[in-house]
C-alpha cells in the first residue's frame, strides 16, 4: 500500500477539538454524524477518508458498491463516514458535501470519488469551480456554496475532528477502517474486507 501521510495543513494548524467554537460543534447540522446503515447493526465501521486520496477512491468505486449491498443494507454495518482531508482541495471538498442535506452526503461522495481525475487532479482546471459544478448539481445554491466555502467555523472543526481522530487510532494515511474500535489501514477488495465484519 502506498501510504499517503499528513500534510503540513493539518500539522501546521494546532487545533483541539476545544477551541473549535461551540456552536459550530453542538449545533451546526453540518458537523453531525454522516452514516449509512442501522444505527443498532452489530458492527459499527468508521471509515477516515481523503476526498482527494486514490486509494479511497478505488475503494468506493470498486468495493464499497459490495459491502453496502452485502453488509450494510442487510442490516450488518453501520457505516460512518469521518473527514480526514489530506490537502486544501479535499478539505473544500468535505465543506462542500457537509453542507448538503444529509441524505445527499452519501451520494456526493461516492459522486466525487468517481469523477476524482477531473476534478482534483486535471492539469488547468480550478478545483473549487469544479467541485462547485458538482454541488450545482446536488441542488446546491451558488450562493451557499461561496458561504460554505469561505466558513472558517466549518473548516476548523472538520481539521479538529480530523486531529481528534488522527490522535484517537492512530491514523498517518488514508483508507483507514476503524472496524468495532480495531483500526484496520488501507485499500482493500471485498474479501478482504468481509473478514474483518464479525458473521459477514
Amino acid at each position: 500500500m502506498r501510504r499517503r501521510t499528513l500534510l503540513s495543513l493539518v500539522a501546521m494548524t494546532g487545533l483541539s477539538p476545544a477551541l473549535v467554537p461551540a456552536v459550530a460543534r453542538a449545533e451546526d447540522p453540518r458537523l453531525s454524524e454522516r452514516a449509512i446503515g442501522k444505527p443498532n447493526a452489530p458492527t459499527q465501521v468508521v471509515e477516515c477518508f481523503s476526498l482527494t486520496c486514490t486509494h479511497c477512491a478505488a475503494f468506493a468505486r470498486e468495493t464499497f458498491p459490495e459491502v453496502k449491498t452485502k453488509l450494510i443494507d442487510t442490516g450488518k454495518v453501520h457505516y460512518i463516514f469521518h473527514d480526514f482531508p489530506l490537502d486544501q482541495v479535499a478539505l473544500t471538498a468535505a465543506m462542500v458535501a457537509r453542507a448538503l442535506p444529509a441524505e445527499r452526503y452519501e451520494p456526493f461522495i461516492d459522486a466525487l470519488f468517481a469523477s476524482q481525475d477531473r476534478w482534483a487532479f486535471a492539469q488547468g482546471v480550478n478545483s473549487t469551480e469544479e467541485i462547485w459544478k458538482m454541488a450545482a448539481l446536488a441542488g446546491m445554491s451558488r450562493a451557499t456554496f461561496d458561504a460554505t466555502v469561505a466558513d472558517t467555523a466549518l473548516r476548523d472543526a472538520i481539521l479538529a475532528a480530523q486531529k481528534a481522530d488522527a490522535a484517537r487510532w492512530n491514523i498517518d494515511s488514508t483508507p483507514t477502517f476503524v472496524i468495532n474500535g480495531e483500526k484496520h489501514a488501507g485499500e482493500m477488495d471485498y474479501a478482504t474486507f468481509s473478514k474483518l465484519v464479525p458473521n459477514a
